[in-house]
């Protein structure tokens, strides 16, 4: 009897369709770093947790960057007050400059008929050119505020940016990985600050022959197995990536032989709702038999 289950067991065993390649689990991990310098007022992250989408996981100081836009506020009033001052001056200096040139125009019409003396005409010419001259200067003063108030709200606008990058966002849902920073550190623009991935799915690389290739297709569905203490669970998986060369068979294959083969990264997407699946967690690949669809 108790050989009759042995052999059982055996035949269970090999009957069990064995695997066609081997790899590890991956997923794309994304380091999120700072976007602005200042003390790390509030960051509360842990590994481990898991984060929402463009949720507000950390803020950066933003005092001195408050007390800069104040200035800038008061510097654009100032200069926006010029620009009605300039704006006033032009429209009184066109009334003179309009009054200057019928001045000089009924000048020229006496001295024309001997009425008028050289030096009135001289003082009615000057008179004109002076008051062309002040209404340049008006439009001038005038364009120059612009330019001021145009160049301070760019100010302006650059950090209310700056302000708003003082958030620390994520910028993907998924869990922490790694945290690089404790709250009340001083930070610097592009320091790295946390690192997260998306575990909901994980993508598992495997390396193929030749032969095996032909059997794949991008889409197709394949079978990823992992252990389960004493057994091997399956699960769907999806191929999502083939590579267009070759390259050699990776270190963890040691033999020469195999060592000397060429052979195809694969990659498959499988769904990890439970979180059993980990990063760097070996699995084995089934391919369904048969060529693969077009």
């Amino acid at each position: 009897m108790r050989l009759l289950v042995l052999a059982a067991l055996v035949l269970a065993a090999c009957a069990r369709e064995q695997p066609d390649a081997y790899g590890n689990f991956e997923a794309t991990e994304v380091t999120v770093a700072a976007e602005v310098g200042g003390r790390l007022l509030a960051f509360g992250l842990e590994e481990g947790d898991r984060v929402a989408r463009d949720s507000v996981v950390g803020v950066v100081d933003t005092i001195p960057l408050v007390i800069e836009r104040q200035g800038l506020v008061a510097r654009r009033a100032g200069a926006a007050a010029r620009t009605r001052e300039a704006g006033s001056n032009i429209a009184a200096l066109e009334v003179q400059h309009t009054i200057a040139d019928r001045e000089l125009a009924r000048t020229e019409r006496l001295i024309q008929q001997a009425a008028a003396t050289a030096q009135q005409h001289d003082q009615a010419e000057q008179g004109a050119r002076v008051a062309l001259e002040q209404l340049a200067g008006a439009h001038a003063a005038r364009a120059s505020a612009q330019q001021e108030v145009a160049a301070i709200e760019a100010q302006v606008a650059s950090i209310d940016d700056k302000l708003a990058r003082s958030r620390v966002r994520s910028p993907l849902g998924g869990t922490v990985l790694a945290r690089y920073v404790e709250a009340g550190e001083f930070v610097q623009a592009g320091q790295p600050l946390f690192k997260l991935a998306a575990l909901d799915s994980l993508t598992f690389r495997a390396y193929v022959s030749n032969a095996q290739l032909t059997q794949l297709a991008l889409g197709q569905e394949v079978t990823v197995g992992v252990d389960r203490a004493d057994s091997i669970a399956t699960m769907p998986g999806r191929v999502t990536w083939i590579a267009s060369g070759a390259e050699f068979t990776p270190t963890p294959i040691q033999t020469r032989d195999e060592r000397a083969d060429q052979v195809y990264a694969v990659k498959i997407m499988v769904a990890n709702p439970g979180g059993r699946l980990r990063i760097g967690m070996p699995g084995e690949l089934t391919i369904p038999r048969g060529r693969a669809h077009d």
